[in-house]
């Protein structure tokens, strides 16, 4: 089934009315040393989607130079490894602040699947809210399908092309072959909504709905880019959209953004997709209004 305007005018998205408490709390957890941009492509994402708050919990190497860019958020400072990658240590500490945010984005900006899966195999499973997994954050359920069950209903995962392979234990070669089944395999086996893709996107449920968005450029899978629509996604389930509304709308968003960029310039960053999104959902909105 095609992703369209018609089929978002079915499912409209959760008002911004009120204030920020209203409006969600997103709760971003990762970077590492070396990729302190990721969680402030999320985060800010985020924010200019309409979250009312959002957190940000990163390697204590980089927090600081997060908080100074990004000064609308709260940023926790973790304990890192001596790779710069997030310690175990810090899992309690993302398990409190969990307890008062309405979605978790975890796994934006993690550069080790190991050391992600160590850290993540202390948090997850005492998470209590919405859950987004992106990125390497997406190691947590290789070898572990079932690791997100306790969260039925509340989890979206949105892994690129080689995550997916690694948690069905294919090759890459054969996941790009099919893509779409093996979306809907990977909802099937953890009982999370997933999206999948770059020019063409693909999103799944657990009991076998899937739709296709082919919006988007080629131009798209762009470093951080990933990143950019992970945040779209949390902003929206923070905001209150259910993961499957949140995917849908995300993967249109996202397309189109990089649709318009690619046509008013030769070549353009996930810096650029940021400020594009909320554009093109404001678009979307208004189109579904007018209609209604």
């Amino acid at each position: 089934m095609p992703v369209d305007p018609q089929l978002l005018r079915s499912m409209p998205l959760p008002a911004t009315d009120g204030d920020k408490s209203a409006r969600g709390t997103v709760l971003v957890v990762g970077g590492a040393r070396q990729t302190p941009g990721a969680v402030l492509l999320a985060a800010e994402t985020a924010l200019r989607l309409g979250a009312g708050k959002v957190q940000v919990a990163t390697a204590e190497d980089t927090a600081a130079a997060v908080a100074a860019a990004l000064p609308e958020a709260f940023v926790e400072p973790l304990p890192a490894t001596n790779d710069g990658e997030l310690a175990v240590a810090g899992a309690d500490r993302v398990v409190e602040l969990a307890e008062g945010a309405d979605v978790v984005l975890a796994g934006c900006g993690l550069g080790d699947p190991e050391a992600a899966n160590l850290f993540l195999a202390h948090v997850i499973p005492q998470i209590e809210v919405d859950l987004v997994l992106d990125a390497l954050g997406t190691a947590y359920l290789t070898d572990r399908a079932d690791g997100v069950r306790h969260l039925a209903g509340r989890v979206l995962l949105t892994p690129n092309v080689t995550e997916v392979a690694a948690m069905l234990g294919r090759s890459e070669k054969a996941v790009e072959k099919d893509l779409l089944s093996a979306v809907r395999e990977l909802a099937e086996a953890t009982g999370a909504v997933v999206l999948s893709g770059s020019d063409t996107s693909y999103v799944a449920t657990a009991d076998g709905d899937a739709w296709c968005s082919d919006a988007g450029p080629t131009s798209l899978a762009t470093a951080g880019s990933g990143d950019v629509k992970a945040g779209a996604v949390a902003g929206l389930v923070g905001r209150g959209a259910s993961p499957q509304v949140a995917a849908l709308w995300g993967a249109w968003i996202h397309a189109r953004a990089g649709e318009r960029l690619e046509r008013s310039r030769p070549g353009f960053l996930a810096r650029d997709v940021v400020l594009a999104i909320p554009e093109e959902l404001a678009r979307t909105e208004t189109e579904q209004h007018g209609r209604d």
